[in-house]
């Protein structure tokens, strides 16, 4: 719409920015106490069509607020390089699909080695092909990390994660809050 000057009566926004002006608005009711005694620690993917391509630093705050908010800013350990400038997993753009596994995990090497340097427990990727390319990525190269939507966490931090939403979580997490 813009690159051709077409008139429009929207806005293009990504739920991660409703969740944040929800979160500060107070009409999306969560915290980080079911975090506190746990402490597991949190990284996010900085998917590259809603961060690095689109909404630029704007998103990747907003998803900021909102993961430090849903897991505690103590709990949240961040890539480095984050952001605008984090690198992409390299699951996009058809590669998941396209037929070259080990020419996707080879690139996804990067990927992985940015995430264990952090440390975290969870990834959480707010985009379904960084989710299965992180995790495909991690059990490839044998990673001590477990990668989640951003959805489960939201459920845990309003208490009503429901037992069929716990695929992806691990013995830290699946049985907590039944």
């Amino acid at each position: 719409m813009r690159k051709f000057n077409i008139s429009h009566k929207f806005e293009f926004t990504s739920i991660i920015s409703l969740y944040a002006g929800w979160i500060r608005d107070g009409k999306l009711p969560v915290n980080s106490d079911w975090n506190r005694d746990l402490k597991i620690k949190f990284t996010v993917q900085d998917p590259c069509n809603i961060v690095r391509k689109t909404e630029r630093q704007t998103m990747a705050d907003d998803l900021r607020f909102v993961i430090k908010t849903i897991v505690g800013e103590e709990n949240f350990v961040d890539m480095v390089p984050c952001g605008v400038n984090n690198y992409c997993c390299g699951g996009g753009g058809g590669a998941l699909q396209g037929g070259f596994p080990e020419e996707r995990r080879a690139y996804g090497k990067i990927k992985f080695d940015q995430v264990m340097a952090t440390g975290a427990d969870y990834v959480i990727a707010p985009c379904h092909n960084c989710h299965s390319q992180i995790e495909d990525v991690g059990h490839h190269y044998g990673g001590n990390y477990r990668v989640a939507h951003i959805w489960t966490f939201m459920c845990l931090a309003m208490g009503i994660l429901g037992e069929n939403e716990r695929k992806y979580l691990g013995p830290d997490l699946a049985d907590f809050g039944l």
